[in-house]
């Protein structure tokens, strides 16, 4: 313990730089290419040899111990929100890290040069993956659907995407510590599926002839309203959420909106309880479009799965907390929260967990969000972080091989979950008008 509590230490000045230098350099899923770059030369400084991810930002990097034994993934996110309203957010962009992502970039870092001080990783095996992943806020679905009809990439969120590139194929244990008001775990969260709607209608003189066109606008408006008239009918126990902005409304005030674009989630507990909510919603929205004789375009795809921490991991990241940061009281929250995460992607298909620790103020996700208190969110984090890995690792990895066994995990393979979450995806639900009347594509 007093090893790593020096290596820190040693290295804090390196974190608590970090975390003011991304806190000011912002950047949005798939653009955090000031971020990447500034965190890449770091490691490299160190002497770490990376790997970078292919036509977008991350990288991933190996501290082989140099013993046989399993591989642990530690992440740290690099993206920010948009939140335009927020002191310190960039004035052209509006880009904020209002969920401490910058925190967790630059604990990342602390933890890569800790690795480096003599002594820490002995008695440990294996080997710990360090990765700087992409685009976990789930925002600018837009830009994302582009990115992929390019090719560029396959899936929306980082994780998800860096899953599918084979580059945690080697990975036994994923765990990541993200920033919060206290310290803690729940045992999971749920998952969303992220939709892109267009509603279709056709523009007129909004002044002189009005009735020649189609507005759709009020017809985006029908079709939420219907969605948000469903609330009641789904159950506590699946805990539905629904959530729609309009992203695009028309072009002119004096013309009739011809197209209104809709972004929207819907999030449940689980896969099951998501697909039937969707099917709802998009059955509203769909008569949204029928009652003004508009059309419409709905693209749905799992932007990221119900996370389930395993809870032999919660045991260990408890006995690693009460030792190495005993004053920060972690607790465990036998509840599923209503936020998600693509961490929720490898939680099905490896044993993870999604810590949380004190260190921010503010509301999450709000215009006051600030890392309140660097020490707690990047220093002790680190700290709290090495100490799981010797756990996991001491012994020749009995604890680390002993929960990977254990692990009750949803897919038998990655090519099972992907396969899965691709049968998700759906678009060009729509109507179909005929001299007899319409015909509606909902499945």
């Amino acid at each position: 313990m007093n090893m790593i509590n020096k290596a820190v230490d040693k290295n804090r000045s390196l974190i608590l730089e970090a975390e003011r230098y991304i806190w000011n350099h912002p950047e949005t899923g798939y653009k955090e290419v000031e971020t990447c770059k500034y965190l890449a030369e770091k490691f490299e400084e160190l002497g770490y040899e990376l790997t970078y991810a292919e036509n977008v930002p991350g990288f991933y990097t190996l501290f082989d111990t140099g013993k046989k034994g399993p591989t642990i993934l530690i992440l740290g996110e690099m993206d920010s929100l948009i939140i335009p309203t927020h002191k310190e957010c960039d004035p052209k962009t509006g880009a904020v890290h209002a969920c401490g992502h910058n925190a967790q970039s630059a604990t990342l870092l602390g933890i890569a040069a800790s690795l480096k001080e003599k002594g820490v990783t002995d008695g440990m095996c294996g080997k710990i993956k360090l990765c700087a992943v992409p685009a976990e806020e789930m925002i600018e679905i837009e830009y994302r659907k582009e990115l992929k009809d390019q090719g560029v990439i396959k899936f929306y969120c980082g994780k998800t995407e860096f899953l599918s590139r084979g580059y945690f194929d080697d990975v036994d244990i994923a765990f990541m510590v993200h920033t919060a008001r206290s310290t803690f775990v729940r045992l999971g969260s749920i998952g969303v599926v992220a939709k892109k709607v267009v509603y279709k209608g056709l523009a007129s003189h909004a002044g002189t002839s009005p009735w020649l066109g189609r507005n759709a606008l009020y017809a985006a408006n029908c079709g939420i309203n219907a969605a948000n008239a469903l609330r009641e009918t789904f159950q506590e126990s699946d805990l539905i959420r629904f959530h729609p902005i309009i992203t695009a409304g028309g072009s002119a005030v004096n013309a009739i909106p011809d197209q209104v674009k809709v972004e929207a989630f819907v999030r449940g507990k689980t896969f099951d309880a998501i697909k039937k909510a969707n099917r709802k919603i998009n059955q509203a929205l769909i008569g949204g479009a029928l009652s003004l004789n508009n059309n419409i375009e709905i693209n749905d795809f799992i932007a990221s799965a119900p996370l389930l921490n395993d809870l032999n991991l919660i045991k260990v990241a408890k006995e690693a907390a009460d030792i190495i940061i005993p004053e920060e009281n972690f607790t465990v929250n036998e509840v599923i929260g209503t936020g998600s995460t693509d961490m929720g992607d490898l939680s099905c298909v490896m044993p993870a967990i999604n810590l949380y620790i004190a260190g921010a103020g503010g509301v999450s996700h709000g215009d006051n969000y600030q890392i309140i208190d660097a020490e707690k969110a990047c220093v002790k984090s680190a700290k709290w972080q090495i100490y799981i890995l010797k756990l996991l690792l001491s012994d020749n990895g009995v604890r680390a091989e002993n929960i990977k066994q254990m692990a009750k995990i949803p897919f038998a393979s990655k090519k099972e979950y992907i396969d899965f979450i691709l049968s998700f995806e759906e678009s060009d639900k729509g109507i179909e008008y005929t001299e007899n009347g319409a015909k509606i594509n909902l499945d």
